[in-house]
């Protein structure tokens, strides 16, 4: 059941409309400057990191989870992974995205 006023996304068929859906997101819920990456069509990001069916996921330079919620959206927990980011920060793990194949940042993938 969509709730009033949520967005209404269909399925991508591929790559390139699955970046352009990321990047309407990201440009209406405000994300940008935050990298943001958009897995393969073959959701090979999401098998790697358990990532369904929704959870938060923080990935430290090394390509190591370092945070991941439960099951979301009941699950998701926007403190803690808040406390996970700045404990990474501290420690110096978490900086520039590390390249995390064959994910795509959807910075460098729309079009200007």
């Amino acid at each position: 059941m969509l709730r009033p006023g949520a967005p209404l996304v269909e399925e991508p068929m591929g790559l390139e409309e699955r970046i352009a859906v990321a990047g309407t997101c990201a440009s209406d819920l405000a994300l940008i400057p935050m990298p943001l990456l958009v897995d393969d069509m073959a959701n090979s990001a999401e098998r790697a990191y358990e990532a369904y069916p929704d959870r938060l996921v923080l990935v430290d330079r090394e390509g190591r989870v370092a945070y991941r919620s439960a099951p979301g959206p009941t699950g998701f927990k926007p403190e803690e992974l808040l406390d996970a980011i700045r404990a990474e920060r501290e420690s110096g793990l978490l900086a520039a995205p590390a390249a995390v194949p064959p994910a795509t940042e959807v910075s460098q993938a729309m079009p200007r």
